[in-house]
């Protein structure tokens, strides 16, 4: 036990290492790329505190690293919230994205658009609804032994339909402005600020704060609904509140960036095989490289056909879908045993 918690420990700081170098790459590359290439004299003058007036100030401290700090909060929430649902579900395919759980927060979300509300209210409906939506998945999918496979992607098939013909309907109400709905809806961090950055912090902060509060309460889950009761977890009680959690989450990523999927899927599974399934490790490197992954995939979409702009949502999905398909392959080989998310607890990680 003693040797195989050194190696995780070792795994896990080389995997924090080369996240770190991945990230101080993209925001090197990230503040130089653009339409307007900045000289690096003129942008470490401008870090610095100088120039502050200039053009170049304007670009890189109103565009271009408002744009840097949105992908990572967003991939951190989005991350961070399918390692929980994952848990809650006790499924490795439980990402909000893919159980309908963001189809919630695009139809909240895009009402506020069409009602001309302030920002804060396209996170508060997105709440709204993509809460619902996790409460009418979880409670359609309760089964003892974790949500089975197929029923939550059937479930999450139908939510999503539903809740896509709703913001559909509100695309069409919403006239002119439909091509930006749709844009939007595709994945775009195009409209970030620093309030809208500001907007997204809390929920973060206040999600990943309380995940990893109750990091072994969680990890009690993986054992069972009847295994965590016994340890003296209320554990329908608990699961609602992760949930509520994990809508907040979801909503506000969903509400500034739009539908970004597989984040939630990809990344958590990539760390768990690194450095296996207790929350106290996987949870904060799980949402630290989420953050980069999407900062990754931005700036893939800023860069592949530059000047034009691929949306965001695109460039996950080109990664997201082969591997959906693989761990829905695998869960199908495994038939009646435990998932992967379930084989690493009964491991003891």
């Amino acid at each position: 036990m003693k040797a195989r918690k050194i190696r995780a420990g070792g795994r896990t700081g080389g995997l924090v290492a080369l996240v770190s170098v991945v990230l101080a790459l993209l925001l090197a590359y990230g503040v130089w790329a653009g339409g307007v290439k900045i000289p690096p004299g003129r942008i470490l003058s401008v870090l610095l505190g100088k120039d502050a007036d200039s053009a170049a100030a304007k670009i890189i401290l109103g565009i271009r690293l408002p744009r840097l700090a949105m992908a990572l909060l967003a991939g951190m929430m989005l991350s961070g919230a399918g390692t929980i649902s994952q848990a809650v579900f006790r499924n490795p395919l439980a990402d909000p994205y893919i159980i309908g759980i963001s189809s919630g927060a695009v139809a909240g979300a895009a009402l506020a658009f069409i009602l001309n509300l302030p920002d804060i209210w396209y996170g508060l409906f997105a709440f709204i609804t993509s809460m619902g939506s996790a409460f009418l998945i979880f409670s359609l999918s309760a089964k003892k032994g974790g949500a089975d496979t197929a029923s939550l992607l059937i479930i999450g098939v139908a939510i999503s339909a539903f809740l896509g013909a709703i913001t559909s309907f509100m695309m069409y109400l919403a006239g002119q402005d439909a091509y930006r709905v749709m844009i939007w809806t595709m994945g775009y961090l195009g409209s970030a600020s620093w309030p809208r950055v500001a907007l997204l912090s809390g929920p973060l902060v206040l999600g990943l704060l309380y995940f990893f509060y109750r990091r072994h309460d969680v990890d009690a889950l993986l054992l069972g609904d009847e295994e965590a009761h016994s340890l003296g977890l209320n554990v329908g009680a608990f699961k609602r509140r992760l949930l509520i959690i994990v809508s907040l989450m979801a909503a506000f990523s969903t509400a500034f960036t739009g539908m970004i999927g597989f984040v939630g899927l990809i990344v958590p599974h990539a760390v768990r095989l690194c450095i296996g399934n207790s929350h106290g490790r996987l949870l904060p490197l799980a949402a630290y490289t989420g953050g980069v992954f999407l900062l990754l995939a931005d700036t893939l979409a800023r860069s592949l056909l530059a000047p034009v702009e691929i949306p965001i949502g695109v460039v996950t999905a080109f990664f997201g879908a082969p591997f959906f398909l693989f761990l829905a392959a695998g869960e199908r080989r495994a038939g009646g045993r435990q998932t992967g998310v379930q084989r690493g607890a009964s491991r003891g990680n």
